[in-house]
């Protein structure tokens, strides 16, 4: 049996130190106090929200984690841009922003110009894809410090104060829209890089998945980039509202129990999830190589579902048909419940619960 802590990630500790981390950066709440760009208290939340006046401007930040270290097995870089931009863009959207633009840091042993190159191309595509600027950036060649690239960007977004979106409003009844995701998004990597190391020695990446595709070519799949999809329901800055979605959540590092209850807690209530997407056949069959417990990998990757949405019900059969519009799969996973339990049906019809 195999765990995302056997991979040397610790969960509980991340979360920990996430909480501490907050608690010393809003110590530095007050020195906006009264001025432009006072920031709101939100602990838990996705990004971070300054006030300007009208509007708030929306700051989220994060990298490629170790999926990078994929890109470099492989020798292929024009596709991990669109994990970066994933991962930041679809953090701040969770709380109504449209971003405008991203900045990025690649820190690296020694510059290698063609790589850069390509990473930049990538990231250049998809952040043109979702109508995004990339105004700055920074590339850091720092030997000693890291012995590969580490790539991270932060996000700048904007929205009016009455679209924030309030995970307050979610009441008992309301449906949960799961829009379906690809292999892994650029979370739990650890974990497949220890599974397959386990099972295949260092070269695992090029040993065969299926059809002639290697497992370092399917599980450097590209993250698909939300962003612009859901802005297609809830409008980009001064556009008028198509549905009422009353919560967000990104699914990244932690999986769906972790992610969906920041998004619950406000109202103690829980979810019935027993329509999710199921998990895509190489995350299956690693789930399978490494013994790993269905409970452990719903709490580290999110299993077929990127992005978990909650509206009236009323409301569902529009925002999947708009979802759909953008290119995007989505279906009705579940319903909230007064339970504050988060109850997910797997594959094999097992109830997994999470308090």
């Amino acid at each position: 049996m195999t765990t995302y802590k056997d991979s040397g990630v610790d969960i509980n500790a991340g979360d920990s130190a996430s909480k501490n981390a907050y608690k010393r950066a809003s110590e530095t709440f007050k020195t906006r106090k009264g001025k432009i760009g006072e920031p709101v208290l939100d602990d838990g939340g996705f990004a971070g929200l300054l006030d300007m006046g009208d509007y708030y401007l929306i700051q989220s930040t994060d990298g490629t984690g170790t999926k990078i270290d994929l890109a470099a097995q492989i020798n292929k870089y024009d596709s991990i841009g669109y994990d970066l931009l994933a991962m930041v863009s679809d953090d701040a959207i969770c709380v109504g922003a449209e971003i405008i633009s991203i900045t990025n840091c690649i820190d690296v042993p020694k510059v290698d110009p063609q790589m850069i190159d390509e990473m930049m191309k990538g990231l250049a595509n998809a952040c043109t894809e979702q109508s995004i600027a990339i105004p700055a950036g920074e590339i850091a060649e720092v030997p000693g410090a890291v012995s590969r690239a580490v790539w991270s960007a932060s996000a700048i977004g904007i929205v009016e104060k009455d679209k924030v979106i309030n995970p307050k409003s979610i009441k008992e009844g309301d449906a949960v829209i799961a829009l379906k995701s690809g292999v892994v998004r650029s979370n739990g990597l650890s974990l497949v890089r220890k599974i397959m190391s386990d099972a295949h020695g260092e070269d695992w990446n090029n040993k065969e998945w299926k059809d002639g595709t290697n497992w370092g070519e399917i599980l450097l799949t590209p993250s698909i980039v939300y962003h612009n999809a859901i802005l297609s329901l809830i409008g980009r800055y001064k556009e008028e509202r198509k549905v009422d979605v009353k919560g967000i959540a990104h699914i990244t590092g932690g999986g769906i129990p972790s992610k969906f209850r920041r998004v619950l807690k406000k109202n103690s209530l829980g979810a019935d999830l027993n329509n999710l997407y199921p998990a895509h056949p190489a995350l299956l069959n690693l789930i399978e190589l490494g013994s790993v417990p269905m409970e452990e990998a719903y709490k580290t990757w999110n299993m077929g579902n990127g992005m978990l949405l909650v509206v009236s019900p009323e409301d569902v059969e529009r925002s999947i048909e708009l979802l759909s519009e953008q290119g995007i799969t989505a279906q009705e996973a579940g319903i909230i419940t007064s339970n504050p339990e988060i109850v997910i049906t797997d594959d094999s019809g097992n109830e997994l619960k999470f308090n």
